[in-house]
């Protein structure tokens, strides 16, 4: 990610932070099925697994891991201060949550993770840098690892992607936000650089993940899913 779109994306959501989560009922129509599946999909034996939450925001996803995992080892990372201090109040006294701020395309990370999660953040990514963080996350996966991105997508063609976007101004028009916050929110929306869903199923297939699928779709709102098993790096 370059520096300007850095910068930019850094100002758009430290200007956010303490609104963001109180907000995203009314900018996600499908706000319980998406992160609901989001959670249910990650499924694992250990009762201490390691998580990666790739720009975690405010931490809203990984509380709702945590919930289904109390004994997780959580490492959130954001490139957004405000973003992490809002996690750290969340999640104020708990010794099993680590914080990094940091551009996460790149972030080379000490341990291996069983699950690396993320919702709503890398579409703000150029395609070849999503292609290159689906690499950096393959390798950064345990052996029957399982990754997790619920995002936003491009529609497939342009008449589709107008659909897409059309129905989610009607549905964040007729909210309970604000004028300010709405304008905010479509302001936020200059930072997108969503790509489709084909691509990116392929991309992770290329990579080496196994089972790659999109679990649920609303939409331009997509669960992505998939496994790394019987691969070495």
């Amino acid at each position: 990610m370059g520096d300007s779109k850095n910068n930019d994306v850094v100002l758009k959501f430290n200007q956010v932070a303490n609104a963001y989560d109180k907000q995203r009922r009314n900018l996600i129509p499908c706000f319980d099925d998406f992160y609901g599946i989001a959670v249910s999909i990650a499924e694992t034996g250990n009762e201490t697994p390691n998580i990666l939450d790739l720009g975690a925001g405010t931490g809203l996803l990984s509380s709702l891991m945590l919930k289904k995992y109390p004994k997780a080892n959580l490492t959130l990372i954001d490139i957004s201060e405000k973003m992490i201090e809002v996690a750290k109040s969340r999640f104020d006294g708990m010794d099993n949550v680590k914080y990094i701020v940091d551009d996460y395309t790149n972030f080379v990370y000490e341990n291996k993770f069983d699950f690396i999660v993320s919702a709503l953040s890398i579409h703000h990514l150029l395609d070849e840098e999503k292609k290159v963080l689906y690499k950096n996350t393959f390798q950064s996966l345990q052996e029957g690892g399982v990754f997790i991105n619920a995002d936003q997508i491009l529609g497939n063609t342009m008449f589709l992607d107008s659909l897409y976007k059309n129905d989610w101004k009607r549905k964040v028009e007729s909210s309970e936000l604000s004028r300010e916050e709405i304008a905010s929110a479509y302001e936020r929306t200059k930072l997108d650089k969503m790509a489709n869903l084909e691509s990116q199923i392929g991309w992770l297939k290329e990579i080496g993940f196994s089972d790659v699928d999109y679990i649920y779709k609303y939409y331009n709102f997509v669960v992505l899913y998939g496994r790394k098993i019987d691969r070495h790096d």
